[in-house]
């Protein structure tokens, strides 16, 4: 679209997935075309984070799929990062060299502009995935006691488009201080927030967003993230806002199904450490939050 600004473009996309305009000049695919196996039995599944500067939290993440193995699925942790972030590139090469039974690790290093718009690599897992389910996610997300062996029973002989937890669980708001982050600050570790840490919030879920979308993949693989909207697939020079979510769900057709996929937890903190420290931005931001989040 040339000729209109980046907010500009962002709000003419934003209102064609409100209705404006018709999701069939936006899809290269229709979903409906798309066959989609009902598979049973041992099942693959690929969880997709992207991590910018959030060692800590990614240490977390990883470390309860260590401590939470499951022998119902063959899993490939996929994380997308910067190659150079000194916070993130540690926790992986120390994670990278365990071997778990049943998980792959899969680091992928992308130009950061390419990671602050994580429909670019959520795409490139879509379609490069050999998974017969991949999730999206965040790096703040654990996937504590009983998740995964329930999802596995849960997706078995399943053909949905698309699934997410019915209910999420998390931490209480945490300051940057607060003992859980520096715990994950001190380095490479495999550690675990009790399940007691975690209460529902936020009430039952209806719609597959932002941390919680897990994708059949014939369909990530014939539709893509996003891919046929080139503005989403576009860099970005700062972390953006993930709006891709919705127009994922209007190009696919589907909320999403949501199941009871117990201990989806996600650690809740105040201090975004993606933005400049102390700026006036990050100084706004922090008082929303705690003013407006329960």
């Amino acid at each position: 679209m040339p000729g209109l600004g980046e907010r500009a473009i962002s709000l003419f996309y934003r209102a064609a997935v409100s209705g404006a305009l018709p999701v069939s000049w936006f899809r290269d695919v229709d979903p409906a075309t798309v066959v989609k196996a009902k598979k049973t039995g041992k099942l693959n599944l690929e969880i997709v984070s992207h991590c910018w500067r959030y060692g800590h939290f990614l240490t977390y993440q990883l470390s309860s799929l260590v401590n939470h193995r499951t022998d119902k699925f063959d899993i490939t942790m996929t994380v997308y990062h910067v190659a150079d972030d000194d916070k993130v590139v540690p926790v992986l090469d120390y994670f990278g060299r365990m071997e778990i039974p049943g998980v792959t690790w899969n680091w992928q290093a992308l130009p950061k502009e390419q990671l602050f718009r994580r429909a670019i690599g959520r795409n490139l897992a879509a379609k490069n995935t050999t998974a017969d389910w991949i999730w999206f996610t965040d790096a703040d997300i654990l996937f504590h006691q009983k998740c995964l062996d329930t999802l596995a029973d849960l997706l078995q002989g399943r053909d949905d488009a698309l699934v997410h937890p019915e209910i999420g669980l998390g931490t209480r708001l945490l300051p940057d201080d607060d003992e859980i982050l520096e715990k994950g600050r001190r380095g490479p570790a495999i550690l675990e927030i009790p399940i007691d840490e975690f209460s529902p919030y936020g009430g039952p879920r209806k719609k597959a967003k932002g941390p919680h979308q897990i994708t059949h993949g014939d369909i990530a693989r014939a539709c893509g993230y996003c891919d046929s909207i080139a503005y989403y697939q576009k860099p970005a020079a700062r972390w953006m806002k993930t709006y891709e979510d919705r127009a994922f769900r209007w190009l696919i057709g589907t909320h999403g199904t949501p199941l009871p996929i117990p201990n989806v937890c996600q650690i809740r903190h105040i201090v975004k450490g993606r933005y400049e420290k102390d700026s006036l931005m990050t100084r706004i931001r922090k008082q929303i939050r705690k003013t407006f989040t329960p």
